[in-house]
């Protein structure tokens, strides 16, 4: 899920172990309140081989199709690694979870056929540096699947409020995530040509939160720059 690096002992130094803890609940919750729905659309109609940046705790496993023929898992967090590892003991196709860093993908040029990217971009240190791994370890053509929560728009009070806790408590409590970055704006300045775009609130009903803004859809590798 994480990427942010705090301190830690070995591996990509990225260690988050009370939002880990946290995560591998509220997750359950999320995907009950409407999270598994957009995580099926992420996946539907993949095929072959599937790099999933940020795995986090496994949640996305059980939704990939037959057609899928290997899904390379990477997420830089122990603890969540760890259950992603045992997530995929009951995944419906091969998993492999391995540690890395989003901004260094393990991975040769164009080897994947897709890539997905889950509630992870938020806690990116650098998106494009991460985003241009994708368009690396992607083949020409391959598809960009991408479900994130987002800034708000500009010159309104929820915009206010996101630049505010970006700024103090919000990364400290969940595990480096910043609510303020335009995830749509970097995936098209990295090169990608976005196909489909659906901005929305999540979830769709109650208040109005610093992490409600959303986006999923999809984006095309177009081939070498």
């Amino acid at each position: 899920m994480g990427d942010a690096r705090t301190p830690a002992q070995g591996g990509t130094g990225v260690s988050h172990p009370i939002f880990a803890r946290l995560y591998s609940r509220f997750s359950a919750q999320l995907d009950r309140a409407g999270v598994a729905e957009h995580r099926r659309a992420l996946a539907a109609g993949l095929a072959g081989r599937v790099v999933e940046v940020g795995a986090g705790n496994g949640r996305m496993f059980a939704h990939y199709p037959p057609e899928v023929t290997e899904v390379v898992a990477v997420e830089p967090e122990p603890r969540l690694r760890a259950a992603a590892v045992e997530a995929a003991r009951s995944a419906p196709v091969p998993v492999t979870v391995v540690d890395g860093l989003a901004d260094a993908l393990p991975g040769d040029d164009g080897e994947f056929d897709a890539a997905v990217l889950a509630l992870v971009l938020c806690t990116v240190p650098d998106q494009a540096a991460a985003l241009g791994e994708l368009r690396r370890v992607l083949r020409p053509g391959a598809e960009l699947r991408f479900f994130e929560h987002v800034a708000a728009p500009p010159a309104t009070g929820l915009r206010r409020v996101q630049r505010l806790v970006d700024a103090t408590v919000w990364p400290l409590l969940v595990g480096g995530c910043h609510t303020g970055h335009d995830t749509a704006a970097a995936i098209t300045a990295a090169g990608f040509v976005v196909e489909e775009l659906r901005r929305f609130h999540f979830p769709e009903t109650g208040p109005v939160g610093p992490a409600t803004p959303h986006i999923r859809g999809r984006a095309r590798n177009p081939g070498p720059r």
